[in-house]
Protein backbone atom coordinates (compact mmCIF):
# COMPACT_ATOMS: atom_id res chain seq x y z
CA UNK A 1 0.00 0.00 0.00
CA UNK A 2 1.53 3.28 -1.00
CA UNK A 3 1.91 5.47 1.87
CA UNK A 4 -0.29 8.31 2.38
CA UNK A 5 2.00 10.34 4.82
CA UNK A 6 4.86 10.22 2.22
CA UNK A 7 2.79 11.55 -0.61
CA UNK A 8 1.77 14.69 1.66
CA UNK A 9 5.49 14.96 2.16
CA UNK A 10 6.34 14.90 -1.29
CA UNK A 11 3.45 17.58 -1.97
CA UNK A 12 4.40 19.45 1.18
CA UNK A 13 8.14 19.83 0.09
CA UNK A 14 7.35 20.60 -3.70
CA UNK A 15 4.80 23.20 -2.37
CA UNK A 16 1.73 21.34 -4.52
CA UNK A 17 -2.05 22.64 -4.46
CA UNK A 18 -4.62 19.91 -4.01
CA UNK A 19 -4.99 20.16 -7.64
CA UNK A 20 -1.31 19.26 -8.71
CA UNK A 21 -1.31 16.88 -6.01
CA UNK A 22 -3.96 14.99 -6.97
CA UNK A 23 -2.60 14.39 -10.41
CA UNK A 24 0.89 13.99 -9.09
CA UNK A 25 -0.02 11.38 -6.84
CA UNK A 26 -1.74 9.22 -9.31
CA UNK A 27 1.50 9.22 -11.28
CA UNK A 28 3.23 8.59 -8.29
CA UNK A 29 1.23 5.78 -7.13
CA UNK A 30 1.88 4.37 -10.25
CA UNK A 31 5.54 4.58 -10.86
CA UNK A 32 6.37 3.42 -6.97
CA UNK A 33 3.78 0.14 -7.74
CA UNK A 34 4.76 -0.71 -11.08
CA UNK A 35 8.61 0.26 -11.01
CA UNK A 36 10.77 2.20 -8.72
CA UNK A 37 10.27 -0.06 -5.37
CA UNK A 38 11.47 -2.65 -6.87
CA UNK A 39 15.04 -1.20 -6.41
CA UNK A 40 17.26 -3.60 -4.48
CA UNK A 41 18.71 -1.17 -1.82
CA UNK A 42 15.05 -0.01 -1.16
CA UNK A 43 13.97 -1.05 2.27
CA UNK A 44 10.64 -1.51 4.14
CA UNK A 45 9.55 1.49 5.23
CA UNK A 46 12.00 3.60 3.51
CA UNK A 47 11.08 3.00 -0.57
CA UNK A 48 11.07 5.12 -3.27
CA UNK A 49 8.40 7.99 -2.16
CA UNK A 50 10.19 8.33 1.42
CA UNK A 51 13.37 8.16 -0.76
CA UNK A 52 11.77 11.28 -3.11
CA UNK A 53 11.08 13.37 0.04
CA UNK A 54 14.79 13.32 1.30
CA UNK A 55 16.10 13.54 -2.08
CA UNK A 56 14.02 16.88 -2.91
CA UNK A 57 14.72 18.20 0.50
CA UNK A 58 18.42 18.91 -0.38
CA UNK A 59 17.73 21.17 -3.12
CA UNK A 60 16.88 24.54 -3.12
CA UNK A 61 13.35 25.58 -3.27
CA UNK A 62 13.60 26.58 -6.60
CA UNK A 63 15.48 23.83 -7.83
CA UNK A 64 12.87 21.33 -6.82
CA UNK A 65 10.83 21.20 -9.64
CA UNK A 66 13.38 20.99 -12.15
CA UNK A 67 14.48 17.94 -10.23
CA UNK A 68 10.89 16.59 -9.98
CA UNK A 69 10.07 17.19 -13.59
CA UNK A 70 13.26 15.19 -14.32
CA UNK A 71 12.48 12.09 -12.88
CA UNK A 72 9.24 12.26 -13.68
CA UNK A 73 9.81 13.10 -17.43
CA UNK A 74 13.45 11.46 -18.34
CA UNK A 75 14.42 8.93 -15.67
CA UNK A 76 14.98 5.73 -17.73
CA UNK A 77 14.42 2.39 -14.93
CA UNK A 78 14.79 -1.10 -16.07
CA UNK A 79 13.44 -3.11 -13.91
CA UNK A 80 14.06 -6.63 -12.44
CA UNK A 81 11.12 -8.36 -15.05
CA UNK A 82 12.80 -6.17 -18.07
CA UNK A 83 16.28 -7.13 -17.55
CA UNK A 84 14.69 -10.89 -17.28
CA UNK A 85 13.06 -10.34 -20.72
CA UNK A 86 16.35 -9.48 -21.93
CA UNK A 87 18.13 -12.10 -21.34
CA UNK A 88 15.63 -14.66 -22.35
CA UNK A 89 15.77 -13.14 -25.71
CA UNK A 90 19.27 -13.38 -25.63
CA UNK A 91 19.97 -17.24 -27.26
CA UNK A 92 16.62 -16.52 -29.48
CA UNK A 93 17.45 -13.33 -30.80
CA UNK A 94 21.05 -13.02 -31.11
CA UNK A 95 22.55 -16.32 -30.98
CA UNK A 96 20.27 -18.15 -32.90
CA UNK A 97 19.84 -15.90 -36.56
CA UNK A 98 24.29 -16.01 -36.30
CA UNK A 99 24.30 -19.35 -36.05
CA UNK A 100 22.10 -20.20 -38.47
CA UNK A 101 23.60 -17.59 -41.12
CA UNK A 102 26.57 -19.56 -40.44
CA UNK A 103 25.37 -22.81 -40.88
CA UNK A 104 23.35 -22.14 -44.12
CA UNK A 105 26.67 -20.97 -45.32
CA UNK A 106 28.09 -23.82 -44.56
CA UNK A 107 25.31 -26.15 -46.09
CA UNK A 108 25.40 -23.53 -49.19
CA UNK A 109 21.25 -22.71 -48.49
CA UNK A 110 19.57 -19.83 -47.33
CA UNK A 111 18.95 -19.07 -43.71
CA UNK A 112 15.62 -19.42 -43.59
CA UNK A 113 15.92 -23.49 -45.14
CA UNK A 114 18.04 -24.37 -41.58
CA UNK A 115 15.57 -26.50 -40.29
CA UNK A 116 13.73 -27.59 -43.17
CA UNK A 117 15.74 -30.76 -43.44
CA UNK A 118 16.52 -33.07 -40.43
CA UNK A 119 20.62 -32.43 -42.04
CA UNK A 120 20.40 -28.38 -41.74
CA UNK A 121 18.62 -29.09 -37.74
CA UNK A 122 21.06 -31.42 -36.97
CA UNK A 123 24.04 -29.16 -38.39
CA UNK A 124 22.44 -25.78 -36.15
CA UNK A 125 21.80 -27.98 -33.20
CA UNK A 126 25.80 -29.33 -33.12
CA UNK A 127 27.08 -25.55 -34.09
CA UNK A 128 25.14 -24.48 -31.00
CA UNK A 129 26.42 -26.84 -29.00
CA UNK A 130 30.03 -25.76 -30.16
CA UNK A 131 29.69 -21.92 -28.33
CA UNK A 132 30.81 -21.13 -24.73
CA UNK A 133 29.08 -18.86 -22.74
CA UNK A 134 30.99 -17.00 -20.24
CA UNK A 135 29.68 -14.36 -17.72
CA UNK A 136 31.87 -11.25 -16.72
CA UNK A 137 29.98 -10.73 -13.24
CA UNK A 138 27.59 -11.08 -11.16
CA UNK A 139 25.36 -9.37 -13.42
CA UNK A 140 25.75 -11.77 -16.29
CA UNK A 141 22.83 -13.48 -14.47
CA UNK A 142 23.88 -17.22 -15.95
CA UNK A 143 21.35 -18.54 -13.33
CA UNK A 144 18.52 -17.12 -15.34
CA UNK A 145 20.18 -17.69 -19.00
CA UNK A 146 20.35 -21.13 -17.75
CA UNK A 147 16.62 -21.39 -16.69
CA UNK A 148 15.50 -19.73 -20.07
CA UNK A 149 17.44 -22.16 -21.74
CA UNK A 150 16.88 -25.43 -20.39
CA UNK A 151 16.66 -28.14 -22.95
CA UNK A 152 18.95 -25.94 -25.22
CA UNK A 153 21.74 -25.41 -23.73
CA UNK A 154 24.58 -27.77 -22.01
CA UNK A 155 25.27 -27.18 -18.77
CA UNK A 156 29.01 -27.75 -19.82
CA UNK A 157 28.94 -24.90 -22.02
CA UNK A 158 28.41 -22.18 -19.79
CA UNK A 159 30.43 -20.90 -16.91
CA UNK A 160 29.54 -18.30 -14.63
CA UNK A 161 32.30 -16.71 -14.08
CA UNK A 162 35.69 -16.15 -16.08
CA UNK A 163 38.60 -17.47 -13.90
CA UNK A 164 38.25 -20.91 -15.38
CA UNK A 165 40.88 -23.84 -13.56
CA UNK A 166 42.67 -26.59 -15.58
CA UNK A 167 40.30 -29.21 -14.49
CA UNK A 168 37.35 -27.15 -15.79
CA UNK A 169 39.11 -26.47 -19.17
CA UNK A 170 39.43 -30.67 -19.53
CA UNK A 171 35.73 -30.87 -18.10
CA UNK A 172 34.11 -28.54 -20.74
CA UNK A 173 36.93 -30.44 -23.38
CA UNK A 174 35.42 -33.44 -22.31
CA UNK A 175 32.01 -33.68 -22.45
CA UNK A 176 32.31 -31.65 -25.70
CA UNK A 177 34.06 -34.24 -27.39
CA UNK A 178 31.81 -37.15 -25.58
CA UNK A 179 28.54 -35.97 -27.09
CA UNK A 180 30.40 -34.69 -30.83
CA UNK A 181 33.76 -36.11 -31.69
CA UNK A 182 37.35 -36.27 -30.93
CA UNK A 183 37.98 -33.33 -33.13
CA UNK A 184 34.89 -30.98 -31.29
CA UNK A 185 36.15 -27.07 -30.26
CA UNK A 186 34.00 -24.73 -29.31
CA UNK A 187 34.20 -22.07 -32.46
CA UNK A 188 32.33 -19.26 -30.64
CA UNK A 189 32.56 -17.62 -27.04
CA UNK A 190 30.23 -15.23 -25.65
CA UNK A 191 31.40 -13.52 -22.99
CA UNK A 192 28.48 -11.79 -21.25
CA UNK A 193 27.64 -9.32 -18.73
CA UNK A 194 24.31 -7.29 -17.83
CA UNK A 195 25.82 -3.10 -18.53
CA UNK A 196 28.36 -0.79 -20.67
CA UNK A 197 27.71 3.10 -20.75
CA UNK A 198 31.21 4.15 -22.13
CA UNK A 199 32.89 0.86 -22.95
CA UNK A 200 36.30 2.43 -21.65
CA UNK A 201 36.71 -0.07 -19.09
CA UNK A 202 36.45 -3.34 -21.28
CA UNK A 203 39.73 -3.14 -22.80
CA UNK A 204 42.21 0.04 -22.56
CA UNK A 205 45.99 1.12 -21.94
CA UNK A 206 46.81 3.15 -19.02
CA UNK A 207 50.87 3.83 -19.30
CA UNK A 208 50.68 1.42 -22.48
CA UNK A 209 49.97 -1.40 -19.76
CA UNK A 210 46.74 -3.54 -21.20
CA UNK A 211 44.24 -4.33 -18.35
CA UNK A 212 40.12 -4.56 -18.34
CA UNK A 213 37.85 -7.80 -18.67
CA UNK A 214 38.84 -8.32 -21.81
CA UNK A 215 42.76 -8.35 -21.39
CA UNK A 216 41.84 -10.36 -18.30
CA UNK A 217 40.15 -13.31 -20.20
CA UNK A 218 42.79 -13.81 -23.01
CA UNK A 219 45.54 -13.75 -20.02
CA UNK A 220 43.44 -16.70 -18.88
CA UNK A 221 43.20 -18.29 -22.06
CA UNK A 222 46.91 -17.69 -23.32
CA UNK A 223 48.22 -18.68 -20.17
CA UNK A 224 46.00 -22.14 -20.13
CA UNK A 225 46.90 -22.69 -23.27
CA UNK A 226 50.79 -22.70 -22.46
CA UNK A 227 49.70 -25.43 -19.62
CA UNK A 228 47.76 -27.38 -22.32
CA UNK A 229 50.91 -27.10 -24.83
CA UNK A 230 51.98 -30.92 -24.69
CA UNK A 231 47.95 -31.88 -25.47
CA UNK A 232 46.93 -28.88 -27.67
CA UNK A 233 43.82 -30.88 -28.36
CA UNK A 234 42.33 -31.51 -25.17
CA UNK A 235 42.17 -27.58 -24.74
CA UNK A 236 38.13 -26.65 -25.67
CA UNK A 237 38.67 -23.59 -27.62
CA UNK A 238 39.40 -23.53 -30.86
CA UNK A 239 42.29 -21.46 -32.60
CA UNK A 240 40.85 -18.25 -33.79
CA UNK A 241 37.96 -19.02 -32.58
CA UNK A 242 35.15 -16.29 -33.07
CA UNK A 243 35.00 -13.77 -29.64
CA UNK A 244 31.15 -12.45 -29.20
CA UNK A 245 31.37 -9.53 -27.05
CA UNK A 246 27.54 -9.26 -25.85
CA UNK A 247 25.62 -6.90 -22.77
CA UNK A 248 21.94 -7.47 -22.05
CA UNK A 249 22.15 -3.46 -22.29
CA UNK A 250 24.31 -0.93 -24.00
CA UNK A 251 24.40 2.98 -24.97
CA UNK A 252 25.17 3.59 -28.50
CA UNK A 253 28.68 5.26 -27.33
CA UNK A 254 29.82 2.15 -25.30
CA UNK A 255 29.12 0.04 -28.55
CA UNK A 256 31.06 2.11 -31.05
CA UNK A 257 33.51 2.35 -28.26
CA UNK A 258 33.99 -1.62 -27.78
CA UNK A 259 34.48 -2.24 -31.70
CA UNK A 260 37.12 0.65 -31.75
CA UNK A 261 38.96 -0.51 -28.08
CA UNK A 262 39.07 -4.40 -29.18
CA UNK A 263 40.46 -3.37 -32.43
CA UNK A 264 43.23 -1.43 -30.86
CA UNK A 265 43.35 -4.71 -28.61
CA UNK A 266 44.07 -6.99 -31.70
CA UNK A 267 46.93 -4.63 -33.54
CA UNK A 268 48.82 -4.19 -29.86
CA UNK A 269 48.64 -7.29 -27.82
CA UNK A 270 50.42 -10.16 -29.64
CA UNK A 271 48.75 -13.69 -30.64
CA UNK A 272 45.54 -13.06 -29.64
CA UNK A 273 43.56 -16.40 -29.15
CA UNK A 274 41.12 -15.00 -30.89
CA UNK A 275 40.15 -14.01 -34.52
CA UNK A 276 36.93 -12.14 -35.79
CA UNK A 277 34.89 -10.37 -32.91
CA UNK A 278 31.31 -9.17 -32.85
CA UNK A 279 29.79 -6.76 -30.63
CA UNK A 280 26.18 -7.45 -29.61
CA UNK A 281 23.72 -6.33 -27.19
CA UNK A 282 19.98 -7.42 -25.90
CA UNK A 283 18.83 -3.86 -25.77
CA UNK A 284 20.43 -0.77 -26.97
CA UNK A 285 19.79 2.90 -25.65
CA UNK A 286 19.57 5.45 -27.84
CA UNK A 287 22.18 8.25 -28.46
CA UNK A 288 19.74 11.25 -26.92
CA UNK A 289 19.21 9.12 -24.10
CA UNK A 290 22.15 11.14 -22.53
CA UNK A 291 21.37 14.50 -20.84
CA UNK A 292 24.27 16.09 -22.50
CA UNK A 293 27.85 15.72 -24.25
CA UNK A 294 30.56 16.63 -22.46
CA UNK A 295 33.62 18.59 -23.65
CA UNK A 296 37.00 16.84 -22.21
CA UNK A 297 38.79 20.14 -22.11
CA UNK A 298 37.09 22.76 -21.48
CA UNK A 299 33.95 21.11 -19.47
CA UNK A 300 31.30 22.80 -21.62
CA UNK A 301 27.85 20.84 -21.78
CA UNK A 302 26.12 20.31 -25.60
CA UNK A 303 22.42 19.33 -24.53
CA UNK A 304 21.08 16.23 -26.24
CA UNK A 305 17.58 17.66 -25.92
CA UNK A 306 17.25 21.30 -25.06
CA UNK A 307 14.59 20.87 -21.99
CA UNK A 308 17.67 19.43 -20.44
CA UNK A 309 19.33 22.50 -19.61
CA UNK A 310 18.01 23.15 -16.08
CA UNK A 311 18.93 19.28 -14.64
CA UNK A 312 22.44 20.21 -16.79
CA UNK A 313 23.09 23.50 -14.78
CA UNK A 314 21.33 21.87 -11.84
CA UNK A 315 24.41 19.04 -11.92
CA UNK A 316 27.16 22.00 -12.32
CA UNK A 317 25.91 23.78 -9.52
CA UNK A 318 25.07 21.04 -6.74
CA UNK A 319 27.99 19.20 -6.95
CA UNK A 320 30.88 18.04 -4.41
CA UNK A 321 33.95 17.08 -5.78
CA UNK A 322 35.00 14.88 -2.63
CA UNK A 323 32.95 12.61 -5.05
CA UNK A 324 35.78 13.08 -7.42
CA UNK A 325 38.60 12.77 -5.06
CA UNK A 326 37.11 9.55 -3.94
CA UNK A 327 36.93 7.98 -7.53
CA UNK A 328 39.82 9.81 -9.04
CA UNK A 329 41.99 6.98 -9.84
CA UNK A 330 39.35 5.44 -11.81
CA UNK A 331 38.33 9.34 -13.08
CA UNK A 332 41.72 9.96 -14.39
CA UNK A 333 42.23 7.12 -17.13
CA UNK A 334 38.78 8.45 -18.36
CA UNK A 335 40.30 11.44 -18.48
CA UNK A 336 38.19 13.39 -16.23
CA UNK A 337 38.43 16.46 -14.00
CA UNK A 338 35.40 16.29 -12.08
CA UNK A 339 32.02 14.05 -11.83
CA UNK A 340 29.51 16.38 -12.26
CA UNK A 341 28.24 13.84 -15.27
CA UNK A 342 29.26 10.45 -14.35
CA UNK A 343 31.91 8.02 -14.65
CA UNK A 344 32.96 8.64 -18.53
CA UNK A 345 31.39 11.35 -18.56
CA UNK A 346 28.16 9.68 -20.13
CA UNK A 347 25.45 11.63 -18.20
CA UNK A 348 23.17 9.25 -18.25
CA UNK A 349 19.14 9.42 -16.31
CA UNK A 350 19.86 5.44 -16.29
CA UNK A 351 18.97 3.00 -12.63
CA UNK A 352 19.26 -0.38 -13.33
CA UNK A 353 17.19 -2.36 -10.26
CA UNK A 354 20.09 -3.79 -9.18
CA UNK A 355 22.29 -0.71 -8.81
CA UNK A 356 22.76 2.40 -10.11
CA UNK A 357 25.60 2.71 -12.42
CA UNK A 358 28.11 5.23 -12.19
CA UNK A 359 27.73 6.70 -15.65
CA UNK A 360 24.38 7.89 -14.54
CA UNK A 361 24.23 11.64 -13.52
CA UNK A 362 25.82 11.96 -9.50
CA UNK A 363 22.55 13.62 -8.17
CA UNK A 364 20.86 10.31 -8.53
CA UNK A 365 23.20 8.05 -6.60
CA UNK A 366 26.10 9.82 -5.32
CA UNK A 367 26.39 10.15 -1.10
CA UNK A 368 28.86 12.52 0.09
CA UNK A 369 29.22 15.22 2.87
CA UNK A 370 30.06 18.35 1.58
CA UNK A 371 33.59 18.71 2.04
CA UNK A 372 34.19 20.19 -1.46
CA UNK A 373 30.58 21.41 -1.97
CA UNK A 374 27.17 20.80 -1.80
CA UNK A 375 25.97 17.60 0.73
CA UNK A 376 24.48 15.09 -2.05
CA UNK A 377 22.06 12.88 -0.94
CA UNK A 378 20.79 9.66 -3.10
CA UNK A 379 17.61 9.07 -4.68
CA UNK A 380 19.08 5.50 -5.66
CA UNK A 381 21.83 4.52 -3.18
CA UNK A 382 24.53 3.12 -5.60
CA UNK A 383 27.02 0.17 -4.27
CA UNK A 384 30.33 1.31 -5.34
CA UNK A 385 33.07 -1.09 -5.88
CA UNK A 386 35.69 1.85 -5.81
CA UNK A 387 35.20 3.23 -2.47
Amino acid sequence: MINTLALNLVADVMKWDNEVATREYAWLRLISTMKYDGYSDFRAGVRFLESLVSWLRQFDEADRAVAYAFVKERLVYISTLEMQRVIEAFIPETVTPYLRKSVASELGIKPYEVWKTSQGATAFKRRLRRCLFVGLSDGSRIDVLRRANAGRLSQEQVIPMMNVDDEKWKSLAGDLKDELGADARFDDVYLIDDFTASGTTFIRFPDNKPEGKLYKFEKIVQEAKVRFNKKAEDFPLADAYTLHIHHYTSTSQAHDALDERVAEANERLQNMSFGAWLITEGMLLPSDLRVATIDKTTRAATLTRPADGPIVDLCGRHYDDDLFKRLEKHCRKAGQTDMKYGYADCALPLILEHNTPNNSIPLLWAETNGKLGKPMHPLFFRRDRHG
